[in-house]
């Protein structure tokens, strides 16, 4: 399924302009180029370039500690060195579940060095989530955090897992730093046992030093780098294969988007790993042009806005809910935003009110820019459409990046509608994944070839074109909540619920929230026999936290004798949607 690429005098990946695409060349006015020259090689490739021509740069910087690209080059070929050493091979599937924190980076790009295949996994996962992560990836080795360890170890029997690593945050700080995080976070964590099956940090590491094998594994640009996970438009997990190119391509695309970047310059990173934007945006691109890391472990509004401040950060990413949030910090009063040279809103829709209510915020902070939005799927990585710096378009989700097209159809189909019409939002272009992993008709479902030769992403989202190529998100059709930028399936709830032996039937819906956009709450229609009381609600919220991830999980259950049902048998989930909505309403919430 990958876009045809062709080789240039250069030895740059190029792609000609297929000459069937109906596209309004906004950019013919010079302000963003149709098509673009990409780096020919792997994902660790690519930062090796980077690190040669600046090894003293500043690539990531983590509470405190400053890691240079030299630095970090000679870790991640240590840490490949010691994959190399515990048996990992080309193609292999290594998982990491990890927050945003140095080994993680290291680890990530060792993974590639080798020829494996970094499985990304949020570390916060419920146990039979991971366990189905495992299975699913055939992962044959796990990454993960000291606090976590207790969760790959009790599932680590019903997986493929081989080998285990244990990484520490305190392995990463500087020593008044480290004093620190050992008095408060530190004391928190549960010991490992000393016989735990399992490699620390440091002594994994340790191994490469002995290693005599041939470590590096030449990878082409279509060759697998990375698994994300999505829920793609069924609501099914899915994991989604992404190529070297897809992201080489993406941190070029970006940098195009934004032509005010310049070597050296700061973005937060605390938007995870496991996301396509945290992954794709906030690490890959910005190491791939020479940037500057702050990574973010774990954050709150409050340390968000500090860390802002304290870097003097150049370009910052967040859900709507983040930036409502930090509207509201009193710490906020005084802070000086005039480094930010960008400031990027996804993962759901801005509101009209909201932007404008941004845009004030940051011009009475010294701020020069305003917030731009942007839209993608994890099936591309993440963005391929963003606002332009000097255009803004009131609702627009902004234009296509280079060599990236949109088109908007009847949906389901591949009929083209006029500008203006709503219908299907498509895309095509050098980041829309391999494929489905292990899921070849679910693939042939969401990627189509078109006649004009282009393989097209069926996003299942609803939107317009206007004649200048802006494009207008207007609605899901697909049923999902959207929680602090977390995509929720209904169904995947559901499907959990309804496994319980004490349920009948189970509908989850998103309730409206001032914070978080919308929270989960489930209604239940117990077993025949079973009485609804608060020690069942205690015991299934029980078993929901063992399956659910925390940021999935319902904050109430509310039990009905039945379900309302649509002329058809299904669930009227609309209806309590309404329901819920009027109550809410009735309080003044």
């Amino acid at each position: 399924m990958s876009y045809q690429y062709e080789i240039n005098e250069n030895g740059k990946i190029v792609f000609p302009i297929p000459d069937k695409v109906k596209t309004p060349w906004f950019r013919s006015r010079g302000d963003l180029p149709e098509t673009l020259e990409y780096f020919k090689g792997s994902i660790y490739e690519k930062l090796e370039e980077v690190a040669e021509s600046q090894p003293n740069g500043i690539a990531l910087d983590f509470m405190g500690k400053h890691i240079t690209y030299r630095h970090m080059i000679d870790q991640i070929n240590l840490c490949a060195k010691s994959l190399r050493i515990l048996g990992i091979r080309e193609n292999d599937r290594v998982t990491i579940a990890m927050p945003n924190c140095p080994q993680a980076i290291y680890m990530l790009y060792a993974v590639n060095l080798t020829g494996a295949v970094a499985n990304m996994i949020h570390p916060l996962s419920a146990e039979k989530e991971i366990e189905n992560y495992l299975n699913m990836s055939g992962s044959v080795m796990v990454v993960t955090l000291d606090q976590f360890y207790h969760k790959i170890e009790a599932i680590r029997k019903n997986t493929k897992i081989q080998n285990v690593i244990i990484a520490r945050i305190k392995d990463e700080l500087t020593r008044p730093i480290k004093v620190g995080y050992m008095l408060t976070e530190g004391r928190k964590i549960e010991r490992i046992p000393r016989d735990a099956p399992v490699f620390q940090w440091p002594a994994f590491m340790g191994l490469g030093k002995h290693c005599g094998y041939e470590y590096r594994v030449k990878r082409q640009p279509n060759d697998p780098a990375v698994i994300l996970y999505s829920g793609g438009t069924t609501g099914t997990t899915k994991g989604i294969v992404l190529t070297n190119l897809n992201f080489n391509a993406l941190a070029e695309q970006v940098i195009a988007a934004n032509p005010m970047f310049r070597t050296g310059d700061k973005m937060l990173a605390a938007m995870p790993l496991f996301h396509g934007f945290g992954l794709g945006v906030c690490i890959h691109t910005m190491l791939a042009k020479g940037g500057r890391c702050v990574l973010v472990p774990r954050f709150t509004p409050k340390s968000y806005s500090k860390l802002i401040t304290k870097y003097k950060c150049n370009f910052i990413a967040g859900v709507p809910t983040l930036y409502e949030a930090l509207l509201r910090l009193p710490s906020m009063k005084g802070a000086d935003l005039s480094s930010l040279k960008g400031v990027f809103s996804g993962g759901d829709s801005l509101s009209i009110e909201l932007k404008k209510k941004l845009d004030k915020f940051l011009f009475d902070h010294n701020g020069k820019v305003q917030v731009r939005e942007g839209y993608g799927t994890t099936e591309c990585v993440t963005a391929s459409c963003l606002t332009p710096p000097q255009m803004y378009k009131e609702g627009s989700i902004g234009i296509p990046f280079p060599d990236t097209y949109y088109k908007i159809v009847e949906p389901g189909t591949d009929k083209e509608l006029p500008f203006g019409e709503e219908g299907e939002i498509l895309l095509a272009g050098p980041t829309v994944m391999q494929g489905y992993l292990d899921m070849p008709e679910e693939t042939a479902e969401t990627i189509r070839e078109h006649a004009d030769g282009l393989s097209w992403v069926y996003t299942g989202d609803l939107g317009t074109m206007d004649e200048e190529g802006f494009i207008y998100f207007k609605g899901r059709a697909k049923r999902m909540i959207v929680s602090s930028g977390y995509n929720i399936y209904p169904a995947q709830l559901e499907n959990i619920f309804d496994a319980h032996e004490k349920v009948q039937m189970s509908c989850a819906i998103g309730v409206p929230d001032s914070y978080r956009m919308q929270k989960v709450k489930m209604f239940i229609m117990p077993a025949a026999g079973v009485t609804p009381s608060e020690a069942l609600k205690d015991e299934l919220m029980d078993y929901g936290r063992k399956h659910i991830a925390k940021y999935a999980m319902p904050y109430d259950i509310e039990f009905r004798a039945e379900l309302p049902k649509t002329l058809v048998g299904k669930v009227a989930y609309r209806e309590l949607e309404i329901e819920e909505l009027a109550k809410q309403n009735e309080k003044g919430e």
